[in-house]
């Protein structure tokens, strides 16, 4: 190392370096010699001969968010970020990347990762933006592409782990190119909806109403206008707002110039804000959820068909997974358009002869 130079290790979630990263160190260090020149306790590898050090750190913690006390770590000239596809708000990246601005040394962010899918902002901010396809190994516009798969080194594999590949080839092609090839997917693995498709919003002129989910700073105010086919078993949907941090005025402009008197059905579990835009004229009214597992359940039961212009709503339906589809588990994330949709069916398939309208 150069005398001096402190490099950031990250995950996003990171609760035991000492157990799964600071091992690895260890092995090289060993492999190389220098077991006398590294201090190593669980959060930090030191080189004692000049003082450079690596700091091991989470992103987010069991205490929150970590983003502010990164972002004012002195002298850091080199930012790791492991496991990068795990981290979905370009903000953050943003927000540590402009605090790496170590004076009269290379300054260097490396992300390293899995190929997810094509909505990931990775892809869109260093790839598709870039006009790199997957697989590019090179230099372009001051980023370095370097692409390794298992084929890579596959004269070290052992032959019980090639059959196993060999497998996967055979029956999950999709899960043989992104795992193990580094393909990026169009489609999330182990998505919950693959019911849906992009088409014309309400073509035979159904009644409609409202689903909204509510977040503020990180997590956006959703507002979609659903229409249900029951006798045809689809779902229309039509986005109207995902954006983060609008007031309760705010909101209320919106929704009243985007859907006017249409109903709204939104989440009892913020009784105050639907108070808030009833006084300001908003037609809204609070559902009982039930299960999560009941409400999807019930969006399975219909094909779902999202107007071209709900970007969003798409993203979400790429990347809503199962942490563990059977015990009926999902990823509490790409789903804040979802859970208004949700909120919306389970009303109107508990209440039949519920109108367009209600008033209270």
């Amino acid at each position: 190392m150069t005398k001096g130079i402190r490099i950031l290790f990250t995950r996003y979630t990171m609760t035991s370096a000492h157990l799964s990263i600071i091992p690895e160190f260890l092995e090289k260090i060993g492999l190389l010699g220098f077991d006398e020149v590294f201090s190593i306790n669980k959060k930090e590898v030191v080189n004692t001969s000049n003082q450079s050090d690596i700091l091991f750190r989470g992103i987010r913690t069991s205490a929150g968010n970590q983003t502010a006390s990164l972002k004012s770590l002195q002298g850091i000239s080199t930012w790791v970020l492991d496991e990068a596809e795990e981290l979905v708000d370009e903000n953050i990246f943003d927000t540590i990347d402009l605090s790496i601005r170590e004076k009269k040394v290379q300054n260097r962010i490396i992300l390293v990762l899995n190929p997810v899918t094509k909505e990931h902002w990775i892809y869109k901010r260093f790839f598709e933006d870039k006009g790199i396809e997957g697989g590019f190994n090179g230099v372009k516009d001051n980023v370095c592409y370097i692409h390794s798969t298992y084929l890579d080194n596959i004269e070290n594999l052992s032959e019980s782990f090639l059959e196993r590949i060999k497998s996967i080839k055979h029956t999950n092609f999709k899960k043989y190119n992104q795992k193990l090839l580094g393909q990026w997917l169009d489609r999330a693995e182990g998505v919950v909806f693959d019911n849906w498709s992009i088409g014309e919003f309400n073509p035979d002129d159904l009644q409609t109403s409202c689903g909204m989910d509510f977040g503020f700073s990180i997590d956006p105010d959703s507002l979609t206008e659903v229409a249900i086919d029951k006798k045809h078993k689809k779902i229309y949907l039509k986005e109207h707002i995902y954006r983060n941090g609008l007031k309760s005025q705010e909101l209320a402009k919106i929704i009243l110039d985007k859907v006017e008197q249409t109903l709204i059905i939104a989440d009892s579990a913020e009784p105050r804000l639907i108070a808030d835009l009833k006084h300001l004229g908003v037609n809204i009214k609070p559902v009982k959820k039930g299960t999560i597992e009941s409400g999807i359940t019930r969006m399975q039961d219909y094909h779902l068909v999202v107007s071209p212009e709900s970007t969003n709503i798409a993203k979400e339906l790429n990347n809503y997974v199962y942490a563990d589809k059977g015990s009926k588990l999902y990823v509490d994330n790409y789903n804040h358009a979802i859970d208004g949709i949700r909120y919306n069916i389970i009303y109107h398939l508990d209440n039949p002869n519920a109108g367009r309208y209600f008033v209270q």
